[in-house]
């Protein structure tokens, strides 16, 4: 059964202080040309992009309805590959931005920041999954104990991984944490990674390794290709992370391009053709294609070709929203409505839309469970998004407000 974000994640809804006002972007620093270090637009990328919002809640809604509903949507978890690519690129640009600005990153900030970002709703959402398994008899939440500890430090996906038949019901309860435990593993290595090539290498170059690092989990993939790794592929950080990259990719190659370069406005003008293609591609695939189930030649293409493929439809949306805010996908993704809950909410949403469906199904609800489902996972998201988040957001602001200035062996 596949569980699908930061993420998301699955997903990283919070900027880290870069905006300074729903869909206001803060105006950037002028950056003498000397001191951009090869990437002229780093710092005037980092405000926040109201159509990304907008895709997050979309995104989000197609994992609710694909654990509720897996007839309608087999294809559902195609999401998570969209909040990979959507968190790629945030983080990526954050980063770069703070190099450009000071010359280094600071690590352990840095770290600092995700932890308070993510882990406080978790740990809470883990609590209260352990009080539910000893204080009741319903069988959603059997093993609680074990999957809250797997899940508290990000290694649901690791050990899913590694399950080569049927899920063990190891992780059941919190299964859905696999893609925070790929979000999390990549966000520990990409930014030493990265700064390795900013520090060592020319902007181009940088460019030109990331692109190289998108194929390399591909061609792994079709290394380790049987139906028996099936679960090796989709849990994996290094199967996965050319969805994350993708968006790193889009970061590292926008923040390189001044605002008159003509390679900008080649990106601008094909990004917003092919957006609405791309949309229509991912909502075919959660709507017709069981990415699961065993296809045989399909389902090996899919594991293989199709990751990747699924990372450039969802890398050209990110890019037209980002380089593209008039348009009018991006301005409908951009309602007021879908960006903030895409902005607040859709980390909240994610982490307790599965325990809720679960407690639902244990309780035998069969009529209206989907709307009951997205009734009570709106609930519990924002009494966490308004009494854990949001405190801890505002540590993560005022460490990046007062984070020092990266010295080199820091960097």
């Amino acid at each position: 059964m596949a569980k699908a974000p930061d993420s998301t994640a699955v997903a990283d809804t919070e900027q880290e202080g870069a905006d300074t006002a729903v869909g206001v972007r803060r105006p950037p620093a002028p950056v003498a040309p000397r001191a951009s270090r090869g990437f002229p637009s780093a710092v005037s990328r980092t405000g926040r992009v109201s159509g990304l919002d907008g895709l997050r809640t979309f995104a989000v809604a197609l994992v609710i309805v694909h654990h509720v509903e897996p007839d309608v949507l087999p294809g559902g978890a195609v999401a998570v590959d969209v909040f990979f690519t959507i968190s790629g690129f945030v983080i990526t640009r954050l980063l770069i931005a703070e190099y450009v600005r000071r010359g280094g990153i600071s690590l352990m900030s840095f770290y600092r920041r995700r932890w308070l970002r993510l882990v406080p709703a978790l740990l809470a959402l883990c609590a209260v999954c352990v009080l539910l398994a000893s204080t009741t008899s319903l069988w959603g939440f059997d093993g609680s104990l074990q999957a809250a500890g797997l899940s508290a430090v990000f290694l649901t996906n690791v050990v899913r991984a590694m399950e080569p038949g049927a899920y063990s019901d190891l992780t059941s309860p919190l299964a859905h944490t696999w893609s925070l435990g790929v979000e999390e593993q990549f966000y520990l290595l990409w930014p030493l990674a990265l700064l390795f090539l900013l520090r060592r290498f020319r902007a181009r170059t940088v460019l030109l390794s990331t692109a190289a690092l998108c194929v390399l989990p591909l061609l792994w993939r079709c290394v380790l290709w049987t139906p028996e790794a099936a679960h090796r592929i989709y849990n994996g950080t290094d199967t996965r992370a050319d969805q994350l990259l993708a968006g790193a990719l889009v970061a590292v190659a926008l923040a390189r391009l001044r605002s008159d370069d003509p390679r900008l406005d080649l990106l601008r003008t094909w990004s917003a053709r092919l957006a609405w293609p791309s949309l229509a591609l991912l909502a075919l695939i959660a709507w017709q294609v069981p990415v699961t189930e065993d296809l045989g030649v399909w389902t090996a293409t899919w594991y293989t070709v199709g990751i990747l493929a699924v990372a450039a439809l969802s890398a050209t949306l990110v890019t037209a929203l980002e380089l593209r805010p008039e348009n009018r996908l991006s301005r409908l993704l951009a309602l007021t409505p879908l960006a903030w809950v895409g902005r607040n909410l859709s980390y909240g949403i994610y982490l307790w839309h599965y325990p809720v469906v679960r407690l639902l199904a244990s309780l035998g609800v069969q009529e209206g469970r989907l709307a009951a489902t997205v009734v009570l996972t709106l609930l519990m998201a924002l009494l966490s998004y308004y009494a854990i988040e949001r405190p801890f957001l505002r540590r993560a602001r005022v460490s990046r407000a007062r984070g020092p200035v990266p010295a080199a062996a820091t960097a």
